[in-house]
């Protein structure tokens, strides 16, 4: 597995149509484009009469092979608008081994004015395109598009697409021009995916794809082909393929039927609770948002500058493709949401600058993968001054589309919703399962809120709940400093990371940090992280320490802000659903005498009660994809990450460890009285 992917090499005719070098064909027919899909995917896939007769709240999933230019996404999106329910869910998976840049995609989608309003969305999201899944959200959430950027044939098999792909688009190139694509292990993945009814359709009308469909459980038919294509194939699943064996620790918890929004409680406020019950509010739930303090984002949501800092590594590890496909969506959920300006986020990029060896061959190597330059270029010293508008002596990466932003801004705009519900300076102490589902308690055991399903979004406090007190969460103490903007230092034009950062001023204030403290649990601000934070401006620029030549004199008189991150010990989030952990020790215990055993008992989840924690510092870069996939979770969605990241991140992935390694034992069974 690698971070790098190649972009599609095209060719264009007089026309204006792409045609790909690699494979020598075309993107879609010569005559009309726009037919064609209509025509193939869309009246085969009788969608039409299928989306009017949806329920109110219902979700669509289509699954495609090809995304290309994105023909088939937008033609479907516009018949969406046309014949489904307002309140109705669209969710469309793509595969792309070979995407479009964003010029090339934009250039295409041009043929088609009549999609403009569509089309112009989907450009202006397509940005930072870079490896791995690409997850965008259109219409306030009712349709939503993941991309999975690599072989079909390795992504399909990663796909958690929970109640199933309601109808297939299988695109893309000639079965004679990719052999490789058109095999039988794609058919298998095809009908694995498939919800009970699905359809497919697809242009070409080759007995050999005919015959691979039928034998994993397609009824195919041929049917009239579009223009000159004398005939075309579409069928539906009449038979459900064997299913494989998966660890039943990270399945999903049984859902109700997709479409029965029902309520949730989130507590906690900061990042993960505002992206969590944003993302919910938009598939409809009803949301109570729960916080202990009178203000939304007061912890370590809170400070006036935080930075979209993406720190990646070259060798494909879970936490950097994880990192890479939500900064992505972050990204696109800002430039969407957020107008820039000095109360909300600048988009002024982050320069990454080595401090050591060691960072500097991990940015040579990065930079030597090929990625996309809208996520990051390699620039030296000359280059990073022109950018930085401050001398910088160290070559270093740029990510151009990063910035700052102001996280409690983005808070209160995401909890601005109609259906959530805040209360604050109300403190949840307790959890307590009921028939329906959770109630909420407090010192007094009084419910304060109850929902069928609640989220903690609680950081290491997360603890405190007997249900997730098993979780291994640590706190760490971090404080950043104020420092007044001077006429020198507001030169400074982008971001500066190194062991440190410094954020260029905002409200006529630099903000520089952060530390980091195990030893100290408390909020007080000291003047030694003060004095700590200032020696790590040399390591950005030996030019800013000159712009505050007071500053060390004076560190105990600087504003400062000191608040606790909480990480996990792998330095991936927790996020998905609770189980028993005594119970689930007991139902896996063969695991610690051989691991390689396959128990398929399903695990003992607390039905409805979910965790979205240990973002560490990077919350603004995890928090809002990590909210789509808790709201994924709930709906009965397509994941939009892969399956090795969603066990990644999995909350029950210390406990299965651990039980492997012989770290924690089975509950000793009570003995029976003689």
């Amino acid at each position: 597995m690698t971070l790098s992917s190649q972009s599609a090499d095209l060719d264009w005719t007089d026309n204006g149509q792409p045609l790909s070098r690699l494979f020598d064909d075309v993107y879609f027919s010569r005559e009309s484009g726009l037919e064609e899909t209509r025509h193939v995917f869309l009246q085969h896939n009788q969608l039409t009469e299928r989306w009017a007769k949806l329920p109110a709240d219902a979700h669509f999933t289509i699954g495609e092979t090809g995304f290309g230019t994105g023909l088939n996404f937008l033609c479907a999106w516009q018949l969406w608008q046309q014949t489904a329910p307002a309140t109705a869910h669209l969710h469309f998976v793509s595969c792309e081994k070979y995407p479009l840049t964003a010029a090339d995609l934009a250039r295409a989608l041009h043929l088609w004015p009549e999609l403009n309003p569509l089309s112009h969305q989907l450009i202006e999201q397509y940005q930072v395109i870079s490896p791995g899944w690409q997850h965008f959200s259109f219409a306030q959430g009712r349709v939503t598009l993941t991309l999975l950027i690599g072989d079909v044939l390795d992504t399909l098999p990663q796909l958690d697409v929970g109640h199933g792909i309601d109808a297939w688009f299988l695109d893309g190139f000639a079965p004679a021009k990719n052999p490789d694509m058109w095999q039988p292990a794609l058919y298998q993945q095809l009908a694995r995916l498939a919800a009970p009814g699905c359809s497919l359709a697809t242009f070409t009308s080759v007995g050999e794809v005919r015959r691979g469909l039928q034998a994993v459980g397609f009824a195919m038919r041929k049917t009239r082909g579009f223009g000159r294509k004398r005939d075309m194939l579409c069928g539906e699943l009449v038979e459900r393929p064997a299913t494989h064996w998966q660890a039943p620790w990270f399945s999903r918890p049984p859902q109700q039927a997709c479409g029965q929004a029902r309520s949730v409680i989130v507590i906690g406020a900061g990042l993960a609770g505002c992206s969590t019950a944003y993302a919910l509010s938009l598939r409809g739930w009803h949301v109570t948002l729960i916080d202990r303090h009178n203000t939304l984002a007061a912890e370590a949501s809170g400070n006036p500058q935080g930075i979209l800092y993406c720190k990646l590594s070259a060798h494909a590890t879970s936490l950097s493709r994880f990192v890479l496909s939500a900064y992505s969506f972050s990204l696109r959920l800002l430039h969407q949401q957020l107008p820039q300006g000095d109360a909300s986020w600048q988009s002024c990029g982050v320069l990454q600058l080595p401090s050591n060896p060691k960072e500097q061959q991990r940015q040579s190597a990065l930079a030597s993968l090929g990625l996309p330059a809208d996520l990051l270029q390699a620039v030296d010293a000359d280059a990073a001054s022109s950018l930085a508008g401050i001398p910088i002596e160290h070559a270093g990466l740029w990510f151009p589309a990063a910035g700052w932003v102001n996280p409690p801004a983005l808070c209160q705009h995401l909890a601005m919703q109609p259906n959530i519900t805040l209360k604050l300076h109300t403190e949840a102490i307790g959890l307590q399962q009921t028939a329906p589902g959770w109630q909420v308690l407090d010192q007094a055991n009084n419910c304060l809120a109850a929902a069928t399903d609640a989220v903690l979004c609680t950081a290491a406090d997360t603890r405190q709940f007997t249900q997730t007190r098993h979780l291994p969460l640590k706190a760490i103490r971090g404080q950043i400093t104020h420092l007044p903007a001077t006429s020198q230092s507001l030169g400074l034009r982008t971001v500066l990371c190194a062991d440190g950062y410094i954020s260029p001023a905002r409200n006529g204030e630099h903000h520089l940090g952060a530390s980091f403290r195990f030893d100290r649990l408390d909020s007080q601000p000291s003047p030694e992280e003060n004095l700590s934070n200032l020696d790590l401006l040399d390591g950005l620029a030996t030019s800013l320490s000159s712009f505050w030549p007071q500053a060390r004199s004076h560190s105990s008189g600087l504003k400062a802000r000191a608040s606790l991150r909480c990480t996990s010990p792998d330095y991936l989030p927790l996020i998905g659903p609770v189980a028993d952990a005594e119970q689930l020790l007991s139902c896996y215990a063969e695991l610690g005498k051989d691991a390689s055993k396959q128990p398929t008992t399903p695990a003992p989840w607390l039905k409805g009660l979910w965790v979205n924690c240990a973002h560490g510092s990077r919350g603004l870069i995890s928090a809002p994809l990590s909210g789509e996939l808790i709201a994924a979770y709930l709906s009965g969605e397509p994941a939009p990450l892969p399956n090795d990241l969603l066990a990644a991140l999995h909350p029950n992935r210390f406990l299965l460890r651990d039980l492997v390694r012989g770290k924690r034992q089975p509950p000793a069974k009570p003995t029976q009285p003689s």
